[in-house]
């Protein structure tokens, strides 16, 4: 039975990591703000459905629409408004695979460089983006050694803690 147990748990991780999604903060550390380059930050990622975009700012001070291309591309926000936030900590799920266009709609802070948009892929595991150019491919790992029966998971993020807990649920059964 405890075989089983371990078996079960080692699938729930293995599913687990092919499933988490990412928050992303916009701006990073800059936080939603005047100043910072958000086309170079949207460059940095990959999106997936699932994902959230949590945009932190000082509240009375900024703003986040979501908008059409159109008023993206003109940063008037009289028009082509899909939804708008004003919280200081808005928390936007990227529900569909599609392009999201945003902007800040105070005055002139979108012209000024408050605006962003990104291309939100179905989710999967090979949304993965090179950080350098490769010249040459990389080689495979090289195989096990054949009397190893062990498997090595390398937990990311708060996978580990789910999986933590999982592995507690399934003790319990």
């Amino acid at each position: 039975m405890g075989e089983a147990k371990i078996f079960l748990m080692f699938l729930t991780m293995v599913f687990l990591k092919g499933a988490v999604s990412e928050v992303h903060t916009v701006g990073d550390e800059l936080g939603w703000n005047t100043g910072a380059n958000f086309g170079s930050w949207s460059r940095e990622y990959n999106f997936s459905v699932g994902d959230t975009l949590v945009f932190k700012y000082l509240k009375g001070q900024h703003n986040v629409y979501e908008v059409i291309e159109a008023t993206y591309r003109s940063c008037n926000g009289s028009t082509g408004v899909l939804a708008t936030y004003e919280s200081g900590n808005d928390q936007i799920e990227l529900n569909k695979a599609k392009k999201y266009w945003f902007i800040c709609n105070f005055a002139g802070h979108c012209l000024g460089g408050m605006r962003f948009f990104i291309d939100v892929k179905e989710a999967n595991s090979t949304n993965i983006r090179p950080t350098t150019p490769q010249s040459e491919p990389i080689p495979p790992p090289p195989p096990p050694p054949a009397n190893s029966c062990a498997a090595i998971y390398v937990f990311d993020g708060w996978s580990f803690w789910v999986s933590l807990v999982a592995f507690g649920v399934l003790l319990q059964l």
